[in-house]
């Protein structure tokens, strides 16, 4: 019985490492982009996406962006900050998980 019982802890953990690597390394935000302090994951169609980039634009803010639908790398980043929609933007380690213009600009110091 205890060895059932570790085969299926084992399991399950494999089964969901991303999210306790989540919990266990928060503010790494992947080896693609170590060096951009704003991240972007978004998709090519997504209104708020669109906002998102006007709003780096506007603010002369430079980003990193994984489009989810076309990089299994952004995807799996997405998934380990918690983001099942888009967009998600991770901001020095801080994530915002939805269009949020005021919390953008206040972790981009602009507010």
């Amino acid at each position: 019985m205890k060895k059932i019982i570790i085969i299926l802890l084992a399991v399950v953990v494999f089964q969901k490492w991303d999210v306790i690597n989540g919990y266990i390394s928060p503010n790494q935000p992947g080896i693609a982009a170590e060096d951009a302090e704003v991240i972007l994951y978004a998709t090519s169609w997504c209104g708020y996406c669109q906002k998102a980039r006007e709003l780096f634009e506007e603010y002369d803010i430079e980003y990193y962006e994984y489009d989810v639908e076309k990089s299994a790398e952004g995807r799996e980043q997405r998934k380990q900050f918690g983001g099942n929609g888009v967009p998600v933007v991770v901001i020095n380690g801080s994530v915002i998980k939805g269009y949020n213009r005021n919390k953008i600009l206040s972790l981009l110091g602009e507010a």
